[in-house]
């Protein structure tokens, strides 16, 4: 008997390159989805608010090394450029009293934001939640590959996509 085998050439994946990388990018969008549904679910223990995986991320930034952030230095932590979204999400945050404004409220491009003592007492929770959930899990792995390698090549990926869609945004189809 012959054994049977997938046929996993497309539109997106004509040879063994492109169908490596067609699973790659299925893969990262299977991930992005799982991890902004963990995200948003450790939240809902943490914290009695609908917070989506964006907000949780955007709370965790603004904590990071407890100092206040600009909305362009949020973005920019998080690679994202869609302002009126994340404006959005910070009102969200503001509004459940875990983060609040900081700096010059007199002009926009001075205003920070900064965790407050919720702030600081949900993100706590949600590392504890976060290593007695997920730490316990990822080292369970048994893999030779270091997490920093693989970040590593995720950022680089990040870089890749980036340029090539600044690329794509520069170079329409005529008629």
């Amino acid at each position: 008997m012959a054994k049977a085998v997938l046929d996993k050439h497309w539109h997106l994946a004509r040879d063994d390159y492109e169908i490596g990388l067609t699973e790659l990018e299925f893969s990262i969008l299977r991930l992005a989805a799982a991890f902004d549904r963990w995200r948003s679910d450790c939240m809902a223990c943490c914290f009695d608010a609908s917070l989506s995986g964006a907000d949780t991320a955007v709370l965790h930034v603004v904590r990071m090394h407890d100092r206040p952030k600009s909305i362009s230095e949020i973005g920019r932590l998080l690679n994202r450029d869609d302002l009126s979204n994340l404006q959005y999400g910070i009102r969200k945050l503001v509004n459940a009293g875990v983060i609040e404004k900081a700096g010059n409220g007199d002009s926009k491009k001075g205003v920070t934001y900064t965790v407050t003592k919720l702030g600081c007492e949900v993100t706590d929770r949600f590392a504890e939640f976060r290593k007695e959930l997920l730490i316990s899990l990822t080292q369970s792995m048994s893999t030779d590959i270091s997490l920093l390698d693989v970040a590593r090549v995720a950022n680089l990926l990040s870089g890749i996509y980036d340029q090539a869609s600044c690329i794509a945004a520069t170079h329409r189809v005529t008629k």
